[in-house]
């Protein structure tokens, strides 16, 4: 990793961002806000230049992932926080899936549903508030594998932080919680009714959690994704997690794009945890813990500070190496993830003291995509594709 500096002012960004953007996008047109990037004979647009086969080479560059759907603007992990991302251009619409008592796999960001939902206003389940240890961490609430589907049918979506996002909760109650069968019988629908692929960024959350209760999630994810034939190289889906070893289990199953995600430098995945792996992620975004991941993945979804850290007060400092390792190592980097409040931007993109308004988010993602990034997640995908706009004809 790189040693953490002081970063220089915005303007440095813009200007490395106009220049990134000119070379990046050497011989390649964009086709409209979500259009796909289509390359001139002769010239690599930058998913060729990385890893072999996958049918994410077909995505445009810099790719804008709605995390979670379009969850700036609806409560997440919704058909309607889906939707949304599609209207707006996204090129592709995140899921997170955790299963049901009885093995169904269902999107939510995690198993707690004490804040995603309104089970606390439903009295016949007051009962199965508990507490539980997922992943060394304890929670109160809850949760998604003590309730069988049609139990969980009956639960109504809700705003997650809504005192940073009080305008979302207009719509709470108003979609239930999806099941991956539904979301991928959806993005059939729309993919015939837009006429274009429905691209989803599906992740694996606490597998090795949920296997320990005989829930694993990887054989029932593959199964569906056999059953709908979106289980090859070329599917316009790809498969993501936190633990190496989940992606490691759906190399074996299926035949999808892969990508590992990275949290903090300090942290250790929590498969390694279990299997007393000492590595951290600082160890894997070394070239050859790289090279490992490079040996049957495809990509690296790292947490924006491994792209760019923060400096003691909470500003942008010098960019790592990391896009330019993973670059090396044939793997594209799709980081996450952007949100357009102050309270989640850098401290030299906030605007004014309140922590729920919008900050510069453009300057935000002219910084990230200067690194040479290949996408990124962000709640709000309409800035992001705006920005992207910006930069590439910059």
């Amino acid at each position: 990793m790189g040693t953490q500096e002081s970063q220089g002012s915005q303007e440095s960004y813009g200007q490395r961002g106009r220049g990134a953007g000119r070379r990046t996008l050497l011989g390649a047109a964009v086709l409209g806000t979500g259009g796909a990037v289509v390359g001139l004979p002769g010239v690599a647009r930058a998913g060729e230049r990385h890893g072999s086969g996958g049918g994410y080479r077909k995505l445009p560059e810099l790719t804008i992932v709605a995390h979670r759907g379009a969850s700036g603007y609806r409560p997440e992990h919704t058909l309607g926080s889906y939707r949304f991302g599609l209207d707006m251009g996204a090129h592709v619409i995140e899921q997170d899936l955790v299963p049901t008592k009885d093995g169904h796999l269902v999107c939510r960001h995690e198993n707690d549903i004490t804040g995603t939902t309104d089970v606390a206003d439903h009295p016949e389940f007051a009962g199965r508030r508990t507490t539980k240890v997922v992943d060394g961490v304890s929670y109160t609430g809850w949760f998604t594998e003590d309730f069988t589907l049609a139990e969980l049918k009956t639960l109504r979506a809700t705003e997650r932080i809504p005192g940073t996002r009080p305008q979302n909760t207009l719509y709470d109650g108003r979609w239930e919680i999806p099941t991956f069968e539904e979301v991928l019988r959806w993005a059939e629908q729309e993919s015939r009714r837009r006429g274009r692929e429905v691209w989803l960024y599906v992740e694996t959350k606490h597998p090795t959690y949920f296997r320990k209760l005989g829930l694993g999630l990887e054989e029932p994810l593959a199964k569906l994704l056999r059953k709908y034939g979106r289980h090859r190289k070329n599917s316009p889906v790809i498969l993501q997690s936190f633990e190496p070893s989940s992606m490691e289990r759906l190399n074996r199953l299926v035949d999808n794009p892969l990508v590992v995600l990275l949290s903090g430098a300090n942290t250790r995945p929590w498969d390694f945890v279990e299997a007393n792996d000492p590595r951290t992620v600082a160890d894997l975004v070394k070239p050859e813990g790289l090279r490992r991941i490079a040996s049957y993945a495809q990509g690296l979804g790292p947490t924006l500070d491994l792209v760019i850290p923060r400096d003691a007060s909470g500003r942008l400092a010098r960019p790592t190496t990391l896009v330019d390792d993973a670059h090396d190592a044939g793997l594209v980097v799709h980081p996450y993830t952007l949100r357009n409040e102050n309270i989640f931007l850098p401290a030299d993109f906030r605007e004014g003291t309140d922590p729920a308004a919008y900050g510069d988010a453009f300057g935000a993602f002219r910084a990230y995509f200067a690194t040479g990034i290949d996408g990124i997640f962000t709640d709000n995908p309409d800035t992001g594709l705006l920005a992207r706009e910006d930069f590439l004809d910059g």
